[in-house]
């Protein structure tokens, strides 16, 4: 202690020392006695005011720390911490006025002005939050806090990549800083890296173990990789850390829904509309869930509360398209479905054309249309059927996917098809294949329906024919797994829901007088080795190098057995007969309830009629089949010239 200090002054030095090792019970103590002998003692007033923002009293920090400029108002460090604890209030404004006090009193203090910043961001003013805060880092470089807030600014400035630098400067500097492995997680996350995101938060929550904010993002980024499991477990120990977080509860619902746990989903969602009910994201996962369970009407309602709440909420709004193009409500649908290029399974793929967007306005003389694929292969061989229709209006280029072009060369009408990756020619408008429908003001009565509309090459098809000749019996194609697209979970996770395995088609086997073709590619063609016995199946796939020769070969079968993906939509828009076997959470272009199809009159429907229940869907089909290849045998027993009796005169 300093001999020549007084009383009062060795009385706070005391509290001080408490106050430095968190002892606060005790800085308390001796700050009040300090107070009682010095009423207007403005350090002991501030550091009470502290005390009481520490243990979470922050209305009376301010009266505190307000005293403490009353006394002595040239204090730039109590103006700071004045306007912390007022941000914390959720007073910005007020916490502006005094953050500028406490810089003209010193303009190089790097604490005011990165909460400066701070209060900035939330007052809605982000370019003039993040010159704080580089102006904080001019007086410190080394200032990981303000770093970590300026990439925080960056980042709702959609400045993904600087905000990253940021967050990875922050660390650089302090390695041990959890809040910026989580905000680099996020920015990560938005610029499509995933398991990067992952890394970060998974380090943010080694260093601070019951971290809400990191659990909640890690469980969102464990959805987005397609491992629900493991993000049910962080959004439970989200949940029970914060049970009135509502975001944990919507996402929760959304990795139940994930699991096909409809009815936990259904629970979690309308939880977090309960802690939250103007909460539209929960509105639409709840939607999601209804629709899934078949509950379409009250999916429609949760969609379009979403809706009401914000306008321009992409997701919701491609929801509500499939609710209304699954029952028919064309119109309206194909409207929403243009919403489809925001939504985040699609953000980023429209193609930016500078060519308006064709209506189903005829273009003027010599005018140029281009349609472009723009989703799967099964998805350019349903709506190419609208090229024909679009040549009588302008003339047509075609663009699609390499393994189409060849094909799609045989549509009538069209110009020229450029596979995609080529040079495009000039033109004057351009149109997704998928904005047809609403271009053409297709309704559920005058969809284009009439096939074939498309062919094979009719010396590749006699080939065939010749080859296929010697198999005895009904000729049936299958086709058991659609892509499984495994860079893009959400689709993983419904072709996992679509495909089916080989092996599944056992009952098949049995049905007499069949042979089986396998119209298989990809990862699951590998099955056709050891087909289930004692199935007949010949396998030709190796020599089909795009889907022209697939067509040559499907022109020879009497009938096409599909899930749903790509062979199915190729079948039935060469009129060639197709059964499709359909998951319960159908694709909205299958409609509700049907066994035929409006866009291909050859097709027909075997639906599950609960969630992953193929047996039943399969024993259908078995029946079927043994159906038609009696009928073919029994038809193959008559003599082509059958007697008649002659008639009597």
């Amino acid at each position: 202690m300093d001999p020549s200090a007084s009383p009062v002054d060795e009385l706070f030095q005391r509290g001080f020392a408490d106050h430095q090792i968190g002892r606060l019970a005790e800085a308390e103590k001796a700050y009040r006695k300090v107070l009682a002998a010095a009423p207007r003692h403005a350090d002991a007033l501030h550091y009470l005011g502290l005390i009481a923002h520490q243990v979470g009293r922050d209305d009376a920090a301010v009266q505190y720390i307000g005293h403490a400029i009353a006394c002595d108002g040239a204090q730039p460090t109590y103006h700071c911490n004045l306007g912390l604890i007022l941000c914390n209030l959720g007073r910005p404004a007020q916490a502006e006025q005094s953050l500028r006090r406490a810089l003209s009193l010193r303009p190089d203090f790097p604490e005011a002005l990165n909460q400066l910043g701070i209060a900035l961001h939330r007052l809605g003013r982000p370019a003039e939050a993040e010159a704080s805060y580089r102006e904080a880092l001019r007086f410190r470089p080394a200032f990981p806090h303000a770093l970590n807030n300026l990439g925080i600014t960056l980042a709702g400035l959609g400045r993904s990549a600087e905000a990253a630098l940021s967050y990875r400067e922050a660390l650089r500097l302090d390695a041990a800083f959890p809040d910026a492995y989580t905000n680099l997680g996020i920015v990560l996350a938005a610029l499509g890296r995933p398991a990067e995101a992952e890394a970060c938060y998974r380090e943010a929550l080694r260093l601070r173990p019951e971290f809400p904010g990191a659990l909640n993002n890690l469980g969102a980024a464990l959805t987005t990789l397609g491992r629900p499991a493991e993000a049910e477990t962080c959004f439970r120990e989200v949940v029970r850390l914060q049970p009135d977080l509502a975001d944990a509860h919507n996402n929760l619902a959304v990795a139940l829904c994930d699991l096909r746990r409809h009815a936990e989903a259904e629970t979690c969602a309308r939880e977090a509309l309960r802690l939250r009910p103007d909460y539209a994201d929960a509105h639409s996962n709840l939607g999601m869930v209804l629709f899934d369970l078949r509950r379409l009407l009250e999916a429609e309602t949760s969609y379009r509360e979403a809706l009401r709440l914000e306008p321009d909420f992409p997701q919701a709004h491609m929801n509500l398209s499939s609710a209304l193009l699954i029952t028919g409500r064309f119109e309206e649908g194909w409207e929403e479905h243009e919403w489809r290029w925001k939504a985040r399974h699609m953000a980023g793929g429209a193609r930016g054309f500078s060519a308006p967007l064709w209506s189903g306005e005829v273009l003027g003389e010599g005018g140029v249309l281009l349609l472009h694929a723009e989703q799967g292969l099964g998805d350019t061989l349903q709506f190419c059927r609208y090229a024909p229709l679009a040549a009588a209006r302008a003339r047509v280029v075609l663009e699609v996917q390499a393994p189409l072009a060849r094909l799609l060369s045989s549509l009538p009408g069209v110009s020229q098809v450029i596979a995609r990756g080529e040079a495009l020619p000039a033109f004057d408008a351009q149109a997704p294949l998928l904005s047809l429908p609403r271009a053409f003001g297709t309704t559920i009565e005058t969809v284009p329906a009439r096939v074939p509309y498309l062919a094979a090459d009719p010396d590749q098809a006699a080939a065939w024919g010749r080859r296929l000749a010697a198999l005895p019996g009904l000729k049936v194609g299958l086709c058991w797994a659609g892509e499984p697209r495994a860079g893009f979970p959400e689709l993983a996770a419904i072709d996992a829901r679509r495909s089916i395995s080989l092996a599944a088609l056992a009952p098949l086997a049995k049905v007499a007088g069949v042979s089986f073709v396998s119209l298989q590619k990809g990862a699951p063609a590998a099955q056709a080795a050891d087909p289930p016995p004692p199935m007949a199946l010949f396998d030709y796939t190796a020599e089909l190098a795009d889907f022209a020769d697939t067509a040559a070969l499907v022109e020879n079968l009497d009938l096409v057995i599909s899930v749903d993906t790509s062979v199915a939509h190729l079948a039935g828009a060469m009129a060639r007969p197709v059964w499709l076997l359909n998951r319960f959470d159908t694709c909205w272009r299958w409609l509700l309830d049907r066994q035929d199809s409006p866009w291909y009159p050859t097709l027909r429907l075997f639906r599950q009629t609960t969630p992953g229940d193929w047996t039943s869907v399969i024993a259908d089909l078995r029946q079927a089949l043994h159906t038609l290849a009696q009928t073919q045998e029994a038809g193959a027993r008559l003599p082509s010239g059958r007697a008649v009796s002659p008639s009597r005169p």
